[in-house]
């Protein structure tokens, strides 16, 4: 959101009250990553394509940030309830259509590298616990399409960076059911990845976000041993206006999942 919000005349302040650009400003607190959302063809003025994407990029690693990019193989958000195909690809058949993975992971990836930027991470889909590009990507009724659509991913990005980590993320990491039955699915479908990436928003689990943390941590365990990959948490969120509960959250999630 950072140049949306900058363009809408945001400004960013320290404690002390000191204006400060955002990125720099969460360098300052101890972040060390920056995550970038990448859309297909958004909507005018063009939020999260590629040049907007390549411009914080460039952001980020000025200020010595490691990077995640993130594809949603979408127009707009890519989520558990919807995964959108962009207009331009709509109409095409699954062959083509992994090649446009292949095509649109490429082209976004190389105009980072021809900008000197190398990023750590490749998220290949957003929160895709049914799959991706739905309907041939649905993980539900083609598990086999949704793991060649990873895999049409996974090597665009190793071709343009042969040591980015390739990432498949899925939410509701306290649901460890969800997680076995989409990771197990993907590697019994023989797709190529590195890592599991986990949201969790912790309002959604009834017995709250201790009890949250408690499962996402098993969770995470569970992946790490059944899949031999690693993990990581690369989205959360709680009420904005809930700050001590918030603070104690993301406290405890950090501990969890460094331990």
């Amino acid at each position: 959101w950072l140049t949306e919000m900058e363009a809408a005349g945001l400004k960013f302040y320290s404690a002390n009250g000191t204006q400060t650009e955002g990125m720099a400003l969460m360098k300052s607190l101890g972040i060390n990553t920056i995550r970038l959302r990448v859309w297909v063809n958004p909507a005018s003025p063009g939020w999260n394509n590629t040049a907007d994407v390549v411009a914080k990029a460039v952001r980020a690693k000025n200020l010595g940030m490691k990077l995640l990019i993130n594809f949603h193989y979408s127009d707009s958000w890519a989520d558990p309830g919807k995964q959108t195909k962009p207009a331009a690809w709509a109409a095409l058949n699954f062959t083509d259509l992994k090649a446009a993975v292949a095509t649109h992971t490429t082209e976004v990836l190389t105009a980072l590298k021809t900008a000197g930027v190398t990023p750590e991470w490749v998220q290949v889909g957003n929160e895709t616990n049914n799959g991706m590009l739905w309907p041939d990507g649905r993980a539900s009724t083609n598990m086999n399409n949704y793991a060649q659509l990873v895999t049409a991913g996974y090597d665009a990005v190793k071709a343009v960076f042969a040591n980015a980590k390739v990432m498949v993320h899925v939410s509701n990491g306290w649901d460890n059911g969800l997680f076995r039955w989409n990771i197990g699915g993907l590697v019994g479908a023989g797709a190529k990845f590195d890592m599991i990436g986990m949201s969790l928003y912790p309002q959604f689990v009834a017995a709250g976000w201790a009890a949250a943390n408690q499962q996402c941590l098993a969770n995470m365990n569970d992946m790490a041993t059944l899949y031999n990959k690693e993990v990581m948490v690369v989205e959360v969120g709680m009420p904005w206006d809930d700050a001590a509960n918030c603070k104690a959250f993301i406290a405890d999630l950090i501990a969890k999942t460094k331990s």
